[in-house]
């Protein structure tokens, strides 16, 4: 009997925009919502989780989205990007490094196990494509990610600054050697 947790790389058409944007907006509003005002969230979410923004994403041939489905039901989602110079070491090259620019999970499956499901097969496709590290930003006041990230063996190497709306924020940057 096949698992009811399928991941799967996301087809790159318009209705997978749609769904993304969706998916993204909610998100990251269950997520940072409560910890920023309205303003500021409006602002991200329009200029972040627009269909359009979202078709763009999924047409860059360096962006991959993993996509989590329970049941079909789209439960989790991460976008990937080969190739980023984020934190890049001097004499190091781009081409092994793969950047976690989003990792999301529906709220009422955070806990569950399925982040870690999906971050082990953004593992298996990190490897599979010659990378030897693995880096992200995270917000510093999101205390839960930071754990899960340094249980798969993330550290942290910097920070970066991160703009939500006009509220300009700290992010750390984590990195995982393969």
């Amino acid at each position: 009997m096949s698992s009811p947790l399928q991941i799967a790389v996301a087809k790159r058409t318009a209705a997978m925009a749609a769904q993304l944007a969706v998916f993204g907006r909610q998100a990251f509003y269950d997520t940072f919502a409560a910890d920023n005002t309205p303003e500021d969230m409006a602002a991200y979410l329009d200029e972040s989780f627009g269909e359009a923004q979202q078709l763009a994403e999924l047409h860059d041939p360096n962006t991959v989205f993993l996509l989590a489905r329970m049941q079909q039901e789209l439960v989790a989602s991460a976008k990937l990007r080969f190739g980023s110079t984020l934190a890049l070491a001097p004499g190091k090259s781009a081409d092994t490094q793969l950047e976690i620019s989003r990792l999301y999970v529906r709220k009422d499956w955070i806990g569950t196990g399925l982040g870690a499901a999906l971050m082990r097969r953004i593992i298996e496709e990190a490897r599979a494509k010659g990378c030897r590290s693995i880096v992200l930003g995270v917000w510093e006041r999101n205390e839960r990610a930071i754990a899960f990230y340094q249980r798969f063996g993330f550290k942290t190497i910097g920070n970066m600054d991160f703009m939500l709306g006009k509220d300009l924020q700290n992010d750390l940057i984590l990195r995982k050697g393969l």
